[in-house]
């Protein structure tokens, strides 16, 4: 997939917003999901930072119920596509659409063996599950990976995924402009993906990216799940400026 492609399907100029629901049950994050929706984001993702994926499991199950048109994403923390992949082709067999996978680390290799990216692969391949995967590459809390090597990091990341994505250091922390600068110059005409640090004060200052997947700069100031309407409809008004800007 090329930037271009990305930004017709989710027919957005500027970055896609694509706001990150930590899930707890399914009541609260149903009400989440209808603040994306009523913000008008292309969609979301689901992530279970606090059970293990047997409890996510049914929650995808029932926001998928609840909206089947919703564009949907899910991240299974802590696991790679070696082990996601056959649990969203076990969904897609079952009718349950999810629309695309988030992977912190796409174990991606700078020095170009990528043992475990290959695996990643084959277990996309063999799943039957064919939506957009964004890969994790120099990403917060994995393997350090040498400033220097960024560049090689970005571009071996191109013939694993549909989305190149990265982030700051840590959670809620911006993402140097010199490393999206980095990614941007090696990965070409590839999707770039941001998944920590934005918020609508500083999305301005991220052109270069093609999608913002937010959670802290939007939620409600000191708690972990709950979207904002107000700060997210903030960022959404800057996106949508960068795309006036980007088609002016």
């Amino acid at each position: 997939m090329q930037r271009d492609e990305f930004h017709k399907f989710f027919k957005s100029a500027g970055p896609v917003v694509l706001p990150v629901i930590h899930v707890l049950d399914t009541p609260r994050t149903l009400r989440n999901v209808r603040e994306v929706i009523a913000a008008g984001a292309a969609g979301c993702f689901l992530i279970n930072h606090d059970f293990e994926p047997a409890q996510f499991l049914p929650i995808i199950r029932d926001v998928r119920a609840a909206y089947p048109s919703l564009w949907m994403g899910v991240n299974f923390l802590g696991v790679t596509g070696r082990d996601a992949f056959p649990m969203l082709g076990d969904l897609a067999r079952d009718g349950v659409t999810v629309d695309a996978y988030w992977a912190d680390d796409a174990c991606i290799d700078e020095d170009g063996e990528n043992t475990q990216a290959k695996e990643i692969a084959r277990a996309y391949q063999e799943s039957g599950w064919r939506g957009l995967y964004f890969g994790g590459t120099c990403f917060k809390k994995q393997r350090p990976i040498d400033p220097a090597r960024y560049g090689d990091a970005a571009r071996e990341a191109c013939g694993f995924m549909d989305v190149v994505t990265t982030s700051g250091v840590a959670t809620g922390h911006e993402a140097e402009l010199g490393k999206i600068d980095t990614f941007r110059g090696a990965i070409g005409d590839k999707p770039l993906a941001l998944a920590s640090g934005v918020t609508p004060q500083n999305a301005d200052t991220y052109g270069d990216v093609d999608c913002f997947m937010v959670a802290t700069g939007i939620n409600e100031p000191g708690n972990f799940y709950d979207i904002d309407p107000a700060r997210l409809e903030a960022l959404m008004r800057a996106t949508r400026s960068l795309g006036q800007r980007e088609t002016s």
